[in-house]
């Protein structure tokens, strides 16, 4: 049956008064996240947790490109200051149509010497911090017709010994992203992008065996596509989910250059 009311708010998600919650949007893949969205007129919340000089630029150069946009202080692993933060978000941007989890920590260890506080740590962020701000908005994204989009790795479907923590959280976010699609269905979908190896400031790495461009230059080597990942492909991928058919949830997209596939 034809559902005016839900084409109304699937409209509102492409309307000219678009607004998308990032968290962890400061520097790195959130940064071109956030201007990859203004770009297109969304107006941009960041959300930062050190990162307060890099959150004010990325926030500058999103009005630059003539859109509201605003940073806040949150430590995502507590719900406190989420409810704080989204309370505050919605009274200086009003309804907010899409919220983009991409704050996590990267951290390696080896199993055999990994913590609690460790494995906990790492958990709190990249699984609990989304599954927390998506509860948190999800009464506006109803409302909204609204979309979420989480950020996973490959490393949530490859073993990587030494990151035994960050591998079962972003695989724990992928079965997240399946569980929610189903959950909040149908008013909001929900998907998740997975990029692999991301190539970021490697002209500032040292030259050497162990150096960051050491390393990219080797993933290059084993890469199908024949290059390394950039910020701005990850962007573009999580524009298609936040702006192609609504129709697409809980899927799990890799943006690796087919380096999952070696």
């Amino acid at each position: 049956m034809h559902n005016a009311h839900k084409d109304e708010m699937s409209d509102s998600i492409n309307g000219p008064d678009r607004a998308v919650l990032i968290t962890g949007g400061a520097r790195r893949i959130g940064r071109a996240l956030a201007l990859d969205l203004a770009r297109v007129g969304y107006r941009v919340a960041i959300t930062y947790r050190q990162s307060q000089d890099e959150a004010l630029r990325t926030v500058a150069d999103c009005q630059a490109l003539g859109v509201h946009a605003e940073a806040f202080a949150l430590d995502i692993r507590s719900q406190a200051e989420i409810a704080a933060t989204v309370s505050a978000v919605l009274q200086r941007f009003g309804p907010i149509d899409a919220l983009v989890n991409n704050a996590a920590v990267f951290d390696s260890v080896a199993l055999e010497a990994m913590t609690s506080e460790r494995w906990d740590a790492t958990f709190g962020v990249n699984v609990r911090g989304p599954m927390l701000m998506t509860q948190a908005l999800l009464p506006q994204l109803r409302a909204r017709g609204g979309r979420v989009v989480h950020l996973g790795s490959l490393g949530g479907s490859r073993a990587w010994p030494s990151h035994a923590h960050y591998c079962s959280a972003k695989a724990a976010l992928e079965m997240l992203t399946r569980t929610m699609a189903r959950a909040f269905a149908p008013e909001v979908s929900v998907n998740c992008v997975a990029p692999g190896w991301i190539e970021m400031d490697v002209a500032k790495a040292p030259a050497n065996a162990d150096s960051d461009a050491a390393v990219a230059a080797r993933f290059v080597a084993k890469t199908p596509m024949g290059r390394n990942g950039r910020a701005e492909d990850v962007a573009e991928a999580v524009r298609f989910f936040l702006t192609g058919p609504k129709f697409i949830t809980g899927q799990v997209l890799a943006v690796d250059g087919g380096l999952g596939l070696v």
